[in-house]
């Protein structure tokens, strides 16, 4: 044991230093075990692990580490060449020399631990518990300088944590000057109606003035010290990703040795440099996708040859940064996914019934693995010993606010991109109104806003939908997914709109909401208990006015918008509200040609239903009453000429106004149309809007 607390945290720092040169350069040895140059640092590293414990009496872990010099040593100097058997026994050494390291380092069980105390090293080994730097002392007769020091971590978590909340402070004096230039301007103006009057303004005026002045220049050189501050402390807590990169090399050989496969790891991007509280969150997720890609993925030597495929496995770890933020891929060259197996598990659980599965593509059928204890027979299972599934990586990184995504191919590998924040501390809010309550979005997670008008609301595959760039966007209210009270129909839908479009890993999402306030740096404060995991939210924020403001998580926002309906009922009743615009059903299966003609309906007066095939067109009819019918011909399900002959063989529809408006061009097409009752027949190459309103003012009569 070590007594003295100094002393214990030198020797904690500096032994998991030397452990990790010496794991990373026994790994490279196996190797290249002609590597002179690395040979020798090794065998440095381990001399100085030796003196470090011999100075502090660590017998044991000084013995273990003369044994392990020794046996460097011999390779040095040739008497015993760095061959598969002498690197298995070396790595024997290192691991005892770790449980001894951690034995001296582990306080007894009557007395508190020391603060730092290192985590159980033995594989995976806990990122350092300290910021480690080099140390640089003149020599004798030139000046003494100590250029750099050892800070432990949690003093610089505690004095982020300070500047976080001095920034808030600052954007608080910020709105403190803003209320007095308000009070300055109503000052003044009441002088100038005194002194209309004839009366004096007094002398608070110019001493308000001359506070204000004040103010506003401290409040700029606040300003300024706070950036440099937080500037300055968030690159003393950039860390390199190799500092979680190098736990998973000597994980990945053992338990690919223990399962008798080959696989090589092989990582990129490691200089990057990310927050410290980034990188210690990230690496259970890294973890547990690498070693269910030893555990399911990769296949043993002899089928993956059989295959075609070499018989070491490659797992590739890589990072690379991407607009403000760090995107990790774990990627491997094996098996990949089942998705019939993924459909028939997502079956079993419930997440839906067997046409619905079906139905899926298989991008979100892949997603369906990272569903809460889902398991396969094949490459996604419980992680071994553990019996936790991959939703133990999705929680982890929706925590640190980031996403997930996978793609895979049978028989050549799966590949989960995570995309995370550089740093943690503070977080850039766009603020927005929703139901007279305020909510703040991460702005990294904001592509655009804009006004929509009210009529600028369409149906879009059952959900309502705006175009953005000419491309439809499904467009939900937020008060419906917060499930916040209604304010009546009026307030609900005002003529014009607020739209936050949202992108969460390519996917774009538009929130609908009363008015946007101002974007505001905050330092997120996380849900505590009992509140742990509140769907939607992901911490509460305390802005400069003093108010508190929900921070949202957008890729929950995104999941419950997929699942709300709630929003198109809504529009719905505003369209029925409408009662003396007539009724069309719009029949077409491309939304962006079905969103440009439902355009060209509404605002020619017409309350528009689309439907995406006759078979959905059929249903609608039995929900609404309709003055006619605009369909395309070439659709799934039901085309358009088989809709038309059921509406003329039922006496409801029989003298239904359809115009059938289609690509097909031909006069045999034409004639077909006509044939089986569509009252006109428009081709799309000679697609003309004002030949469409002509068509039905004619058909629709009042």
């Amino acid at each position: 044991m070590i007594e003295d607390p100094d002393l214990f945290r030198l020797f904690k720092a500096e032994s998991e230093e030397h452990l990790a040169s010496i794991d990373d350069g026994l790994l490279r040895l196996e190797k290249n075990p002609a590597d002179a140059a690395l040979l020798e640092a090794v065998f440095r590293e381990s001399h100085s692990l030796k003196g470090a414990a011999r100075m502090l009496g660590l017998g044991r872990i000084e013995n273990i580490a003369h044994e392990l010099e020794s046996a460097l040593n011999a390779a040095r100097k040739g008497e015993s060449p760095i061959t598969p058997a002498v690197s298995e026994r070396l790595s024997t050494m290192l691991g005892e020399l770790r449980r001894h390291v951690q034995q001296a380092l582990s306080p007894p069980a009557s007395e508190p631990e020391p603060t730092g105390t290192l985590t159980p090293p033995a594989p995976p080994s806990e990122p350092v518990a300290v910021v480690s730097v080099q140390s640089t002392v003149a020599s004798a007769g030139e000046m003494f300088h100590i250029e750099t020091v050892r800070v432990e971590t949690h003093k610089l978590d505690a004095l982020l944590t300070q500047v976080g909340e001095l920034a808030v402070t600052q954007v608080r004096a910020q709105h403190r000057l803003a209320q007095i230039d308000a009070l300055l301007e109503q000052w003044t103006l009441q002088g100038r109606s005194r002194r209309g009057r004839g009366e004096s303004s007094g002398p608070p005026a110019p001493l308000l003035k001359q506070i204000r002045d004040g103010l506003f220049e401290d409040s700029a050189r606040l300003e300024f010290s706070v950036n440099q501050l937080e500037d300055q402390v968030h690159s003393m807590r950039l860390l390199p990703l190799s500092t979680v990169f190098s736990l998973f090399p000597r994980m990945t050989r053992d338990l690919a040795r223990q399962q008798g496969k080959e696989v090589d790891l092989q990582t990129e991007g490691g200089e990057i440099c990310v927050d410290k509280r980034v990188l210690e969150e990230m690496k259970d997720p890294l973890m547990h996708l690498i070693r269910n890609a030893i555990d399911h993925g990769i296949e043993l030597p002899g089928e993956r040859t059989a295959s075609g495929k070499p018989a070491c496995g490659t797992i590739g770890l890589s990072a690379r940064v991407e607009n403000g933020q760090v995107s990790l891929e774990v990627r491997d060259d094996g098996r990949g996914l089942d998705l019939a197996a993924i459909r028939r598990e997502a079956v079993k659980r419930g997440l839906g019934d067997v046409a619905t599965i079906d139905a899926m593509s298989a991008e979100h059928v892949q997603q369906l693995i990272f569903s809460p204890g889902f398991t396969t027979s094949t490459y996604v299972t419980a992680l071994s010993g553990r019996g936790v599934g991959l939703d133990v990586v999705r929680i982890n990184v929706e925590r640190m606010k980031g996403a997930i995504r996978l793609k895979a191919a049978p028989g050549r590998g799966v590949s989960v991109h995570l995309q995370l924040p550089i740093s943690r501390a503070t977080t850039r809010l766009l603020l927005a109104c929703v139901s007279e309550r305020l909510f703040g979005l991460p702005v990294e997670y904001v592509l655009t806003s804009r006004r929509v008008s009210r009529q600028a609301l369409f149906s879009l595959d059952g959900r309502p939908a705006i175009l953005l760039d000419g491309q439809p966007i499904i467009a939900v209210f937020m008060s419906d997914l917060l499930e916040l009270p209604e304010r009546g129909p009026e307030a609900a839908f005002p003529d014009s709109l607020t739209c936050i479009v949202l992108q969460i890993d390519g996917e774009c999402i538009g929130m609908l909401v009363d008015d946007l306030l101002s974007e505001e740096e905050v330092v997120p404060k996380p849900l505590g208990p009992p509140l742990q995991r509140v769907r939607n939210v992901s911490a509460l924020a305390m802005l400069g006015s003093g108010d508190i403001c929900p921070v949202l998580n957008p890729v929950d926002l995104l999941r419950s918008a997929h699942k709300s309906r709630t929003s198109l009922s809504r529009i719905e009743q505003a369209s029925r509200q409408a009662a003396d615009k007539p009724s069309i059903l719009l029949v077409e299966d491309s939304a962006l040609i079905r969103a440009m003609e439902q355009r060209i309906l509404t605002d020619a007066g017409y309350r528009v239903v689309t439907a995406v095939d006759g078979v959905d067109a059929l249903h609608a009819l039995t929900q609404h009453s309709f003055a006619g019918v605009v369909s395309d011909i070439m659709m799934p399900n039901m085309d358009g000429l088989t809709l038309t002959g059921h509406l003329r063989a039922d006496t409801r529809y029989r003298h239904l106004p359809v115009i059938l408006v289609t690509t097909l061009a031909t006069d045999e097409d034409k004639q077909r149309g006509l044939e089986v009752g569509a009252n006109a027949y428009i081709p799309k190459p000679s697609f003309d809007q004002c030949i469409l309103l002509d068509t039905l003012k004619r058909l629709i009569a009042p």
